[in-house]
């Protein structure tokens, strides 16, 4: 225990490996954070909730620290809805029903226009349903009327769909024109103060709408951007950083532990054991172990502690096994294990008191440096859609971007860089850390 406690002391003398440990525990405080803040069922529901909860976010845009380095400023999210403060309502009654007028205004100050004008209603009628007409005021003081028209009790409208707005607009898109400035022959921004006003109708004395939202989708938004089902890719990447630590750990832990205790009965108990030992490891050594886990998530189950099981199991009995039989070898032929022995001490007590601790310095770099690996493989997995079928990973995330999302093609780079990057970085980490350690616990190195 003192030398790996020197071990480490020793550690700290490697600037590699100050920064290795930098990383490391920088991935366990926001792993740490995500879940106290994020927990599992809330990540869950916000990666999994469908329209109701990415409704508001753009579709398929850059992080909004983006901005930072362009020279023409894109767009944020805006939303507007009747609680804001800024919102002004006038109510009008009527004998049967209501008229009420809604102003909204906001000050428009990027360089392009919004990914789309959106309206959401929910209203309440018996029979006869609510009149809406909506207008839109620009900064100049033009007035342009964009629907007029019944709803329904949900009810959305978006002025990229309407092709009568496009016309009216000069054969713009509807988003564009809305926002152009009619004073210049190119398309050009007007910048400054807008206004939409809600004007709408009741004809019953119960009837009532009780969301008038308006939402201008922008094209940046959030940490990491949104991806092609509008969710905030925030969520995916924040878990899957306690996902791919602990996924990483376990096997590693599991993996490098039952390894050195399987070589350590081998050596000890000799005869059949020893040869069942080393045979079970050959067979395994030839065995294709990412196949094999491929035909698991495939046919039986994607979920990750199936996954994980499998991949300790399939990986205890590697090389490893060997390496650890070799050194056992000459220690088991120690003056103090000679003495353990002739003081009448067990077996179990010289294999876990003697044999294992006298090796546990080796172990402590092979279990760092088998961390990314197992990364690595869970994050393969997943990119071929045989990772945990309900929790978001990096390589989940990867997945989609490569098929479903069409990033690669489209250009959303951000999509697949993000995870890609944060496995390195995770790999980076544990790598610098490990190859530090194999120096200090390893004699023949430390002079190299």
């Amino acid at each position: 225990m003192q030398g790996i406690i020197k071990g480490f002391q020793q550690l700290l003398k490697y600037p590699s490996a100050v920064i290795g440990l930098a990383l490391i525990l920088i991935l366990f405080v926001v792993s740490i954070l995500t879940v106290v803040f994020i927990p599992r069922d809330e990540a869950i529901r916000l990666w999994r909730g469908g329209e109701a909860i990415w409704g508001q976010n753009p579709k398929t845009v850059p992080p909004a620290w983006t901005n930072l380095f362009r020279s023409k400023k894109l767009p944020e999210t805006i939303v507007l809805t009747l609680n804001d403060e800024a919102t002004q309502t006038e109510i009008n009654e009527r004998s049967e029903g209501e008229n009420r007028i809604i102003v909204y205004s906001f000050n428009y100050t990027a360089d392009e226009a919004p990914q789309d004008v959106v309206f959401s209603f929910t209203s309440r009628y018996a029979t006869r349903n609510p009149f809406v007409s909506i207008f839109w005021i620009t900064p100049d003081g033009r007035e342009i009327r964009l629907m007029e028209q019944g709803i329904n009790y949900n009810f959305s409208y978006r002025a990229t769909q309407d092709t009568k707005l496009s016309r009216r607009l000069g054969g713009l898109s509807p988003e564009i024109g809305l926002f152009d400035n009619p004073e210049t022959e190119a398309v050009d921004i007007l910048k400054g103060q807008y206004q939409i006003v809600v004007d709408y109708i009741t004809f019953e004395n119960d009837s009532s709408i009780s969301k008038a939202d308006v939402i201008l989708h922008g094209k940046v938004y959030g940490l990491f951007g949104t991806d092609h089902q509008r969710r905030d890719l925030t969520i995916g990447i924040l878990w899957g950083v306690p996902i791919a630590l602990a996924f990483g750990l376990v096997a590693s832990f599991g993996t490098s532990i039952a390894a050195i205790i399987f070589a350590a009965l081998g050596v000890w108990y000799g005869g059949w054991v020893d040869e069942l030992i080393q045979r079970i490891t050959e067979i395994n050594l030839n065995l294709p172990v990412l196949s094999i886990l491929i035909m698991i998530g495939t046919f039986y189950s994607k979920s990750i502690t199936t996954i994980l099981g499998a991949t300790v199991l399939l990986s205890i009995f590697s090389g490893a096994i060997k390496s650890y039989r070799a050194i056992f070898m000459q220690v088991k032929e120690s003056p103090y294990i000679e003495a353990a022995r002739s003081y009448g001490a067990s077996s179990s007590r010289i294999i876990f008191s003697y044999l294992i601790p006298r090796v546990t310095p080796l172990l402590i770099p092979g279990l760092v440096l088998g961390v990314p690996s197992f990364v690595f493989l869970e994050a393969t997995l997943a990119s071929l859609n045989l990772g945990d079928p309900v929790l978001p990973t990096w390589g989940k995330i990867i997945y989609e971007a490569w098929g479903t999302g069409g990033a690669v093609y489209n250009g959303f780079y951000y999509w697949i860089l993000e995870p890609a990057i944060l496995l390195i970085i995770t790999g980076l980490g544990f790598a610098l850390v490990g190859f530090a350690m194999d120096r200090i616990f390893n004699p023949r190195l430390r002079d190299i």
